[in-house]
This record gives structure tokens, sequence and C-alpha cells, in this order.
């Protein structure tokens, strides 16, 4: 479809523009966008350009935000979640054109203002920058070097901020005892890199469903949080940590000069290997900076109140300690992809239950429709004469001892509590998979919303006690699931 053809249609849109005429518009742009770069590795600027001028247009932001929806979630994360050289190398080029679009839109002065303070007056030079990163080796950290601090990036989801932040501030602090190790990110990741952990977090809010503008300008917040923190140190004395942030637009957007900064490309590399999860990727890319080979893997460090509550609750549960307590978390962060839909979930509960000796514990989840399954699935146990509860986590203390299925709404830190003091988890691709194999608890992983092997691989979870994922295939349309089957695939990985 020719770019010429959307355009007209944009400006017809415009004169009676809906929410539904604009989604509609910017999903069949992207995706022919996708569509012409899959079939003949095309780059089409104009529907690059339209996009970010639909996602600019409006008053309404919730109207812009369509279109920054499509770009990010049809173009910009399939471009990234294939995890191949090729398709990294087309996201640096896609980024670039777009921070240039928004240099020259009114609301975008202060980011021109400062990439020419960098020296990065033209979108060319601006991807020469990020390319002459990725084609580089990675460059080992001076031996003299005695920083004062290292600032990590958050990746802004939990889950990869644990799979790889988690394991760059061990390795860090290890490396340089002396060092601040400092992570900038959401106030979240307190809950997980608690007091104990020595790491400091400076909050700084990244929107992943924000508007196109929102998502880019955030730079010239974290610019200045990174001012303030080296304000009066020297350039021997602090390092930056990039793991392809999203708060750089994963390395495309500069912070301090080059010897002061280094970038881990988590998504494609000459020498990867095919098969390593992102935690042992990046241990590697570390080995190389600093030039030693201590493997550490993910970790985390929830607040001491909270695990001596989760503990006092499997004592409730179970005083003689003879019981299986299994934790269980079917959050999937929006992406219903990753759901098996159906009967499943309640079908998988009332299975693990017919082991008189499993005590089941049931993260509620976070908005309505998580609350709604969970309540189902509490509903359905309860029919069938179990012994269920619901609870917030500060009245885990009214649990009823003869209580088998117990529902908890609780945070990030407090289900990583929970799942501390648990003999397995069982869940989704999402953040608690990452949680529990940090926390050496055995961990079930339904994997589903994916055909990309790579992508499977490189996003298991990563620990030194048991991991194991469970295949679902819900992207094929043709595919019939067998909820009996996969769960008798996952209780046969249960066995001793």
């Amino acid at each position: 479809m020719r770019a010429s053809y959307y355009q007209e249609q944009w400006q017809a849109l415009q004169q009676a523009p809906t929410d539904e005429s604009i989604e509609s518009l910017a999903q069949r742009v992207a995706c022919s966008f996708v569509d012409r770069y899959y079939y003949s590795d095309e780059y089409n600027r104009e529907y690059i350009h339209l996009l970010c001028e639909m996602a600019t247009h409006f008053s309404d932001q919730a109207q812009n935000q369509l279109a920054a929806s499509a770009l990010f979630g049809i173009v910009i994360e399939r471009l990234c979640d294939d995890f191949e050289e090729l398709q990294t190398e087309t996201y640096n080029r896609l980024i670039c054109q777009v921070v240039k679009f928004l240099c020259e839109h009114e609301s975008g002065q202060p980011l021109e203002s400062e990439l020419n303070g960098f020296h990065l007056r033209t979108e060319e030079q601006l991807y020469e920058r990020i390319e002459t990163i990725r084609l580089s080796p990675d460059q080992r950290l001076p031996i003299m070097a005695n920083p004062k601090k290292i600032l990590v990036l958050s990746r802004i989801t939990i889950g990869a901020d644990v799979a790889i932040t988690s394991v760059i501030c061990q390795r860090m602090a290890n490396y340089y005892p002396d060092a601040s190790i400092i992570v900038i990110g959401d106030a979240k990741l307190r809950q997980v890199f608690g007091d104990e952990s020595g790491i400091l977090v400076r909050e700084l809010t990244y929107s992943r469903r924000g508007g196109l503008l929102e998502r880019f300008l955030v730079w010239l917040d974290l610019l200045e949080q990174i001012r303030t923190e080296i304000d009066s140190l020297s350039p021997a004395e602090f390092l930056l940590l990039d793991p392809d942030s999203r708060l750089t637009q994963l390395g495309v957007l500069p912070l301090v000069p080059l010897q002061n900064y280094r970038f881990f490309n988590s998504r494609g590399k000459k020498g990867y290997s095919a098969k390593a999860s992102v935690s042992e990727l990046t241990n590697l890319w570390l080995d190389k900076i600093l030039g030693n080979h201590k493997f550490c893997y993910p970790k985390i460090w929830p607040d001491s109140a909270c695990l001596q509550q989760a503990q006092q609750l499997r004592e409730t549960l179970d005083p003689n300690k003879q019981a299986r307590l299994i934790t269980l978390n079917f959050g999937v962060g929006g992406n219903i992809r990753k759901r098996v839909s159906g009967d499943f979930e309640s079908e998988l509960v009332m299975t693990l239950l017919r082991d008189s000796n499993v005590r089941v514990i049931l993260d509620i989840g976070f908005g309505a429709e998580e609350r709604n399954r969970s309540e189902l699935i509490i509903e359905v146990a309860s029919k069938d004469g179990i012994a269920t509860q619901t609870v917030g986590f500060d009245e885990l203390n009214t649990a009823a001892p003869n209580c088998r299925l117990l529902g908890v709404e609780c945070t990030v830190g407090e289900i990583a509590a929970l799942i501390a003091n648990s003999d397995e988890f069982i869940g989704y691709d999402s953040a608690c998979q990452h949680i529990a194999a940090a926390e050496e608890v055995k961990t079930y992983t339904v994997f589903a919303g994916s055909n990309n092997v790579r992508f499977i691989r490189r996003w298991h979870a990563c620990g030194s006690n048991t991991s194991e994922i469970i295949y679902v295939d819900t992207i094929s349309k043709d595919t019939q699931l067998d909820n009996a089957d996969i769960i008798a695939r996952l209780m046969d990985l249960r066995q001793p």
C-alpha cells in the first residue's frame, strides 16, 4: 500500500476524528510498515513520519496516545523482541527518525537544544553514534578506575530489572566495593532492592503506555538527575551503565561522555549464544567490561518486615512443616496473549489441590480483570469444598489454619516475600517468575504469547534452583489448546 494513500486517509480523518478511526488508521499504517519490512527489508520513512504526526497532532492527549501505542506496540516492540542484529539496526534508525521529528515539534525544542550540546545536530549523527556503540566491541573499564558512584539505569519493568539490573548491581558492588550503586527508575524498585541490598534508588517514572512526547521527553528529566548526581565528581569518579533502558530509548539518547558510559546491547550482537537467558548474557557482558568471571544469579532483597509476616503465615498454614506451599500469580502485565484462556487457571489450581498436602497462595493481581479471574478461581474451589479465604497482606495474621487456597491482595514487594517462603512458584511469563528464580524457589512458567524461540530462551527465569517452562502456543489460530495436556506436562515437571 502506498504511503500517499494513508496520507490521504489521514487528511480526511482530521475533518471528523474519532477514537475508532484514529486507532484503525494508526494500526493499519503500523502493520503496513511491518509488512514491507518483513517482506523485503524495506524501511518506509513515510509510514513512520505519519505515525509521529498522528501521535502529536491532537489537543486531546488520549487521541495522540492511540497512534503512539500503535507505533510502539506494533512496530517498535516487534523489532526489539526478535533479538536479532538486523532488527536492532532498524530500531536505531527508526528511533533516530522519531527523535528528529520531535526536535522539529514545538514541544520538542528542549530535546533539540540538549542534543546540540552533545554535538548531535542531525539525525545521521545520532544514528552514527548508536551504531558505533552497537558495532564496537565491549570496552573494558580502565584497570585503575575507582569510581565513587556507579549509576545504573532501570529496565523499566520489574521482571527485567530483576533479571538484568540486579546482576549488574551485584557484580559492580563486588568489583568496586567502595562505590555507591544508584539505580534510576520507578519507586517500586525499592520493594525488590530493599535496604539490605545497599542499592540506592532514585525515582524517575517512565510511562510505558504514555504518549510519544511523554516517552521521549522523560530523557530531559533523566539528564537533570544524572547531572545532579555527578555535579561534584570528576570524570574519573563516576560510571553510567545503560542496560538497554527505555529511559534512553535503548541507548539512542546520550547522557554522559562515552568514556564514562557502557551500554549492554541485550537484543543482538555477534558472539551472543542463541540459548542464553538475558541474565546469562548480562554476566557475559560484565565479564568483558570488568575483565573477570564471577557469575551472579539475579537477586532481590524484599523488606524484612514483609518476609517476617510471610514466614508467620507459613507457620500458620503449615504448623507441622509437612505441607507443600505453592504461590501462584496469573498476571500478564496487560498482555492477554500470555494467558491461557478459558478455565485453565481454575483447572490448574484444582489439580494442585487434589494433593491434600498442598496449600496454595494466589496473588489476587492488579486491576479489575485480574481480580475477577482470581475471584472466579476461589469461587470454583470453594464450591468444591476447599477451605478458601481472601485477605490483604496486612491481614495475613487472620488466615485460618485450615485454609488450603488463600487469596492475597499484595504489592510487588509483598508477593516477593510470599514467594520467598514458598516451596514452588507457578505463573505466566511475568515479573514473578524472575522474582521466584532470584529467591531460589522452584519456578514453573507457563510460557505463552510468543512463537519466537529466541525470545523464550532469552526471557526464561534464571536461578540456582529448578526453573522450567511449559510452552503454550496461543498465537497460531489453528491451535486447539488442551488444558488437561498443559496441566499434565506441568505436573510431570514437578515430580521429584
